[in-house]
């Protein structure tokens, strides 16, 4: 069994790619341990000189599906799977924004998402805190983007074009190759010139 972290913004369409993969592995048996670590992508296009986005309450709505997710990661860990799975879907295959309570509130109470608990603790700030903290981290191994997979205190940006099929067993596979290529340190860059689509 392999453990690694991996960073997520709903926003990103590699990351929804990725997790959905992740998602499908893990619930098919997969025998990694994965901590899902949120990255904010507004962080890097704040304007110069502006705070933090997890400090900025102007930025609240930027955050809200991280916050959210967060929560129930924490809080709720049983649901989390489920969450996260459905917010990358919602985002980019519905169009929704993620970015008010109630577009929050019509993906994640269907799951059975207790949402009275994840928004008083969103309210808290502690997810907040805790994006900047795993924001900071990730940037510590010159992460610049999602998803990045941390194994080993190595880093490792993955753009996969494909989001998963009907077969989970693919997934695994998928997954197993890439955490198998991740613990080869000397394989540096491995990256196809073209895009094929």
């Amino acid at each position: 069994m392999s453990a690694f972290s991996l960073s997520y913004d709903y926003r990103c369409p590699f990351a929804k790619n990725i997790h959905l993969h992740v998602v499908a592995a893990l619930c098919a048996g997969a025998e990694h341990a994965v901590t899902f670590v949120p990255w904010s992508l507004s962080q890097g296009h704040r304007p110069e000189g502006a705070p933090d986005v997890w400090d900025d309450p102007a930025r609240d709505g930027d955050l809200l599906a991280l916050a959210a997710s967060v929560s129930v990661r924490d809080l709720q860990p049983e649901r989390f799977l489920d969450a996260h799975a459905a917010l990358f879907r919602a985002r980019h295959e519905r169009g929704v924004r993620l970015v008010t309570r109630e577009e929050i509130t019509a993906v994640l109470a269907p799951l059975g998402v207790e949402l009275g608990p994840v928004f008083d603790d969103v309210d808290s700030r502690r997810p907040h805190k805790i994006i900047g903290a795993a924001h900071q981290e990730f940037e510590a191994y010159q992460a610049f983007g999602v998803p990045t997979f941390v194994l080993g205190g190595d880093a490792t940006f993955v753009r996969y074009m494909d989001p998963p099929g009907d077969d989970p067993a693919a997934s695994v596979e998928l997954l197993d190759t890439l955490v198998g290529l991740m613990e080869r340190p000397a394989l540096n860059e491995f990256k196809h010139t073209t895009v094929p689509y």
